[in-house]
């Protein structure tokens, strides 16, 4: 059973009042030669005071298949072929064989206290925007039984920036366009919509790390509201990564596939020439084509792309060339852009700066840029176009919008008329 509660922003504090229905639970747990550590996780999965539906061991080309633990769970496994450290691969293909209403995922290694199934799912059952990352504390299991309380391992140190991001951030409560860095696929819960709707984890993520922030990121841009479900604890069996002597190129590796798939800009660290921009530009009919896009390939906020009409002239193609896009915008491209524009004239150097960071750091649905008194363009936040898509069947465009707020930035105008084109390219290019 689910309820569907509408909150604005991230503001999953107001679901508080609202009664937490019992959904029906799907446990995915990504493993790789851990039979001995993922009895301890099965054995403490049939102990939760909300018992799963069904748990799905999700193998990552294991030499020897893993054997369903007996605990009294259905328990199944799936299975992939070994072609590297896949765990993005491995997540979905679980995913792909789950029937519960929310989706858990645990890392084999990892082993939940009795209450955490039904402390990780309060929200993510009241809220379909919801995605939830439990508290994941870390233990050397040596010697403890099987069945044994997770708490009674010697207790390892937590990683600190961990700790602080979340007591910085009440929780996520506070949480902004970079706190998908706290997310973490080991403990981690949303429901099996949400997780359709996002496209699942990105396989292109092969080797250790990564594809947690990423599908957060996702979230973040399609509306998600981010909670860290502080009662629902975890144990892990051994030290955080970043305290192990092989993390230092495994994660310069991740850093290199985040900032090729995650344009945020101090996860870029500058504009690239790819096809995963930032804003993603649509010009508004009746637009001069050339002086708009001319003013718009000379902004400051360098990482976006302009998309030119389908019957565009020839000449004006050849022109912009690969500086520009011809096709619709895939997926790929919307679930990633934080914003989109629509041009109707050109643009002063730093106005699509200036509207980004006010919609950024107001979490605002949109932001009208305006010259000499006329909207010449409308900078809308991707993050309120999902919750728009999401809730499409109780609200209006603008219902949602109002609900994350809607703000003006006054620009400079920018005279195009009663001028040759040499004269615009050259006042620009000033």
């Amino acid at each position: 059973m689910l309820t569907d509660v509408f909150v604005p922003h991230n503001r999953w504090d107001l679901l508080e009042p609202y009664p937490e229905p019992v959904p029906t639970v799907s446990v995915v747990i990504v493993h790789y030669e851990q039979q001995a550590e993922l009895e301890r996780t099965c054995s403490a999965l049939a102990r939760q005071t909300l018992a799963p539906l069904e748990v799905v061991i999700a193998d990552d080309g294991s030499a020897t298949p893993p054997r369903p633990p007996r605990c009294g769970l259905d328990i199944r496994v799936v299975r992939q072929e070994d072609l590297g450290f896949r765990a993005a691969a491995a997540r979905n293909l679980g995913a792909r064989h789950t029937t519960g209403e929310v989706l858990v995922f645990l890392d084999a290694d990892t082993v939940p206290e009795p209450g955490f199934l039904a402390a990780l799912v309060r929200t993510v059952a009241r809220c379909p925007d919801a995605l939830a990352v439990g508290r994941r504390e870390h233990a050397d299991f040596s010697g403890v039984a099987v069945d044994a309380d997770p708490r009674t391992a010697r207790r390892l140190p937590p990683p600190r920036w961990l700790a602080e991001a979340y007591a910085g951030s009440r929780d996520l409560l506070d949480a902004d366009g970079r706190s998908f860095r706290f997310v973490i696929s080991a403990v981690l819960a949303c429901r099996a919509a949400l997780f359709t709707e996002l496209g699942g984890f990105d396989e292109r993520f092969v080797g250790y790390g990564g594809e947690d922030w990423d599908l957060a990121y996702r979230a973040w841009n399609r509306g998600a509201v981010l909670v860290r479900e502080s009662a629902a604890v975890a144990w892990h069996d051994g030290p955080d990564w970043a305290g192990r002597s092989a993390a230092g190129d495994s994660l310069d590796a991740q850093t290199l596939r985040l900032a090729a798939l995650i344009p945020e800009p101090l996860t870029r660290g500058a504009p690239l020439p790819a096809d995963l921009p930032d804003v993603l530009v649509d010009l508004a009919p009746g637009a001069d084509v050339v002086r708009t896009t001319h003013s718009l390939l000379a902004q400051t906020s360098g990482d976006l792309r302009v998309r030119l009409p389908a019957d565009v002239d020839p000449a004006v193609r050849e022109l912009y060339g690969a500086a520009v896009w011809t096709r619709g915008w895939s997926d790929d491209q919307r679930r990633r852009c934080r914003a989109r524009l629509v041009v109707s004239a050109p643009l002063a150097r730093g106005a699509v700066e200036a509207a980004m960071a006010v919609l950024v750091r107001d979490d605002l649905g949109a932001v009208d840029l305006v010259a000499d008194g006329d909207v010449v363009a409308t900078l809308t936040s991707s993050r309120c176009l999902g919750r728009v898509e999401r809730w499409r069947h109780r609200f209006t465009p603008d219902d949602v919008i109002s609900a994350f707020g809607r703000a003006r930035v006054t620009v400079d105008a920018v005279p195009s008329d009663g001028h040759s084109l040499e004269h615009f390219f050259s006042t620009l290019g000033r």
